[in-house]
This record gives structure tokens, sequence and C-alpha cells, in this order.
């Protein structure tokens, strides 16, 4: 049965961290679209005025540009859009999938969950700006815990496009209703390798937020590179 695939990527990446997932959806006749969120990849929406907010916004019109329903997927950083794009458009989305996504409860931020990760790595690989409204990473951290699992091909492009990312999205609350929200199914994919959200703390949010699946991938934190054929298995088994 064919379908509709939004993906959304994660913190200091673009759509373009799903090069190798949607050529490989489209070949078994999935519709795909992965978009760059506001002052990602080609979006050069400056950083104060990158937020939840616009996050949410952007997924939300692309979600309206398919005629069907559409599963909606989230890596990392996703997971808190496409939480609250459900909220807004839940009538648009027949599945939320989190892969190795921030799967937060109502009333959360990002930053809590992130805070109460004591085994992640990635925080001894951020440089943080001055006035706090930007993070950017560290070069080495690319490859050893975001990415690695890329090929070091991979990896040169990957830090061409890195981008710095706005801390605002990380300290908003996720504003989420049983209604509009809980109407729909969701699965997590968990990464058993990952350095950045350790799989204790991926596992402690989806049993406080139950799905209907839980798939697990052997890879680090981003299969999108490495493991992009398991990656789509997983997804179609979702």
């Amino acid at each position: 049965m064919m379908g509709n695939y939004l993906l959304v990527h994660g913190a200091w990446a673009g759509g373009w961290s799903w090069e190798k997932v949607v050529p490989l959806l489209e070949q078994k006749g999935h519709a795909v679209k992965a978009p760059d969120l506001p002052g990602h990849g080609m979006d050069k929406t400056p950083l104060p005025g990158v937020n939840l907010q616009t996050y949410t916004e952007k997924v939300c019109q692309v979600l309206d540009e398919f005629d069907d329903q559409v599963i909606l997927v989230g890596h990392s950083m996703g997971g808190i859009v496409i939480s609250q794009a459900a909220e807004e458009r839940p009538q648009k989305i027949k599945k939320l999938v989190y892969l190795a996504g921030y799967l937060l409860q109502n009333g959360e931020t990002l930053m809590q969950v992130f805070q109460r990760d004591k085994g992640s790595l990635l925080g001894a690989n951020l440089i943080m700006a001055d006035d706090q409204s930007h993070v950017t990473l560290k070069e080495e951290g690319i490859k050893d815990v975001i990415y690695p699992d890329a090929s070091d091909e991979d990896i040169e492009r990957i830090k061409e496009r890195v981008v710095p990312q706005a801390t605002m999205p990380f300290a908003t609350t996720i504003n989420i209703t049983e209604e509009n929200y809980g109407s729909i199914p969701r699965a997590y994919i968990e990464c058993s390798n990952d350095l950045v959200i350790t799989p204790a703390v991926q596992k402690e949010m989806y049993s406080k937020m139950p799905c209907e699946k839980v798939l697990t991938l052997e890879t680090s934190h981003t299969p999108n590179y490495g493991a992009h054929e398991k990656l789509v298995e997983q997804l179609l088994n979702c």
C-alpha cells in the first residue's frame, strides 16, 4: 500500500539529512517530502526568527500540500516539531513516527529532557553563543557523536551543510491535547548505539508516552547515513 511521508530533520541539519532515505521510499512508490525547517538548509530565515512556532507552521504548510493523510516522521529535535504540528493538523496525519526523537509530554521542553540525559555526549560538543541565542557544533562532534555511521565522504558533505541552531525551540514547552495530538497513532524507532539521546532516555520517553510500536535499530543517533536501508525497512514496518 502506497503512502505519503513527510520527513522532519533534527537540529543543525536540513532536509538534506534524508537524502539517502527519500529515494528508497520513492522507489517503493511512496510520495515523500523532506523540507528545510526555517533557518536550516536552503531556508535563510535569520536565527532570531527561528522558533518552535515557525517550525510548526512550516510543517503544517507542507502537510497541507498533500491530498491524503501523511505519515509524519521526526528525527531527534524534529520530534517536538511533529508533536506540535500534530496538535495543529490532526486530521492530516495518519501516524507519527519518532526516530530517536524527543517525544515530550504536554508542558515539557526539549531542554528539560536533555538535561536529564547525563550519559549524552552531545553537551560536550556544543559551543553556546555569548547571548545564548544559538549553539554550534564542534567539528569533531559531527562525526564522533551525531553521524558515526556515516562514511568519510558523507561526513565532508555534512560538515559543509551543518548550520548554527537557534536555542529558542529547545526552551519552548510543548502544548498538546488528547483531543488532537492524542487521537493519532504513534511509533518510536529507538537507536541502541545513540550517543546523543541515550537509549535509556529514549525508553523513558516512549514509556511515559506509550506508542503502538517500538522498533529498534542497532545504530547511532542518525541512521540516515550508513544504515539508511535498514531505516527505510523500519519506517515501512511502522
